[in-house]
């Protein structure tokens, strides 16, 4: 028979970590834990506040106690500590305060891991220049790690907000997942020639065993995005893009659908037009840019990004290519 030494792991919730759900704390603190593991924690009853058994939706307070039995194994294997290097931030970075970061993410990375990819992503990119600016310290941390607000496709260039305290990333959140009071702005490039303006609004279904997204007036959820034209070329067009929603690949599918794909798009866009593209320009992957975010009537602890506008220029690849499609 084999035994288990239960650890008592005893943890005092700090300022910087307070008002968030105590099953969001433990997920952070328990970072490696599967997510089946962490519920069966509260359903166990085995998550406790000053020694009394709480509910997942509790809201966590500074100087509050929290207890969490588990194994000394499930402790040190639930607890990895990250690989953070302390280093210069590579990207380039529009703007940053003591509560945000906003990089202009170039095509190629993601913004967090995935199963094929954990380590090379942005979010790390952004630990390690916090780190090396002396405002994370992964060995301090004990349930808050600054974080991303929203995310872009690996293929997708473009402006990413980090939050890098507790209460600005939930403001954030708060922000990208209401979106009253924040636009959105793509750049991107398709086939044909795009009308003056266009809104498109088609309900959007992902499918979770192929990964790809489809118009669905049954089962999606509604997408709105509002386009109209930048700049005209003989093939092509560029468009500027508003998103009042923020659907998995919503951009990319309501293009393709209406007959305007975007150039590079190996899911949804014109196969014969990339490969002809890319011979031409040796451009490959959507040509879609995020470029502008503008904050409007902001209220709370952010409110001082009222009517703030933020602008990544396209990445030079890009212009030039717009460049000689002018000529």
């Amino acid at each position: 028979m084999r035994y288990y030494i239960i650890a008592m792991k005893q943890v005092t919730i700090l300022k910087e970590e307070a008002n968030q759900r105590v099953d969001k704390y433990v997920r952070k603190y328990l970072g490696e834990a599967p997510l089946s593991f962490i519920y069966k924690l509260f359903r166990k009853k085995d998550v406790k506040i000053n020694g009394h058994w709480v509910k997942e939706n509790y809201i966590v307070s500074a100087g509050e106690v929290l207890t969490i039995y588990i194994t000394d194994e499930q402790e040190k294997e639930f607890t990895k500590e990250k690989e953070i290097i302390k280093k210069e931030l590579r990207y380039p970075i529009i703007f940053e305060d003591e509560n945000i970061l906003i990089v202009n993410k170039p095509r190629g990375i993601l913004v967090h891991g995935d199963s094929h990819e954990k380590r090379l992503t942005l979010t790390n990119e952004v630990l390690n220049y916090l780190y090396f600016k002396g405002e994370y310290n992964p060995s301090e941390a004990h349930a808050f790690t600054p974080g991303p607000a929203h995310r872009l496709d690996r293929n997708t260039s473009g402006l990413v907000v980090f939050g890098k305290n507790l209460p600005a990333l939930q403001g954030l959140e708060e922000l990208f997942k209401n979106k009253d009071e924040i636009n959105k702005k793509y750049l991107a490039l398709v086939l044909g020639n795009f009308p003056n303006e266009m809104a498109i609004d088609l309900p959007l279904f992902k499918d979770s065993n192929s990964g790809l997204v489809r118009v669905d007036k049954v089962h999606g959820l509604n997408a709105l995005s509002l386009c109209k034209i930048n700049r005209r070329f003989k093939d092509y067009s560029l468009v500027e893009v508003t998103l009042v929603t923020g659907r998995t690949h919503q951009i990319r599918v309501h293009l393709s659908t209406k007959g305007y794909p975007i150039i590079g798009d190996g899911k949804y866009g014109d196969f014969n037009a990339n490969r002809e593209f890319k011979s031409k320009y040796g451009f490959e992957n959507q040509f879609l840019h995020a470029y502008q975010l503008e904050f409007k009537d902001v209220k709370g602890y952010l409110s001082y990004l009222k009517n703030k506008k933020f602008t990544a220029e396209l990445p030079s690849n890009m212009e030039s290519i717009l460049s000689e499609l002018s000529k």
